[in-house]
């Protein structure tokens, strides 16, 4: 049984590309070999050059690994979709504003 291609949108793959250039510039400007990041990630040099291309391929837990590998930079994850503006203001309008507050039963003051 074959594997499923992967289809991506050009932007999506453009943002990876990015991405895996980003890792390499950080790597780089830390004048760490690729061998030593594979190591520290315990992936293959193969596998870190293909997160260096931005491969759509490999697993997010290996992108993960490599960022944590250049100095715990896997923090950054940390920061994706943390500010989601449009998922808030969709949420904020189904949001219903009642005119009262809701009656209390005899039971919730029990409690």
């Amino acid at each position: 049984m074959g594997r499923k291609a992967l289809v991506l949108l050009p932007q999506t793959q453009d943002i990876l590309e990015k991405m895996g250039e980003q890792i390499k510039y950080a790597r780089l400007r830390r004048k760490i070999s690729s061998q030593l990041v594979a190591e520290r990630a315990g992936i293959s040099r193969a596998s870190l050059w293909a997160v260096e291309k931005g491969s759509p391929s490999v697993a997010v837990g290996i992108y993960a690994a490599v960022l944590h590998a250049l100095n715990n930079m896997d923090k950054d994850l940390l920061l994706v979709a943390k500010d989601d503006e449009l998922g808030r203001k969709l949420q904020d309008l189904d949001l219903t504003v009642r005119k009262r507050a809701p009656k209390r039963r005899a039971t919730d003051s029990i409690r």
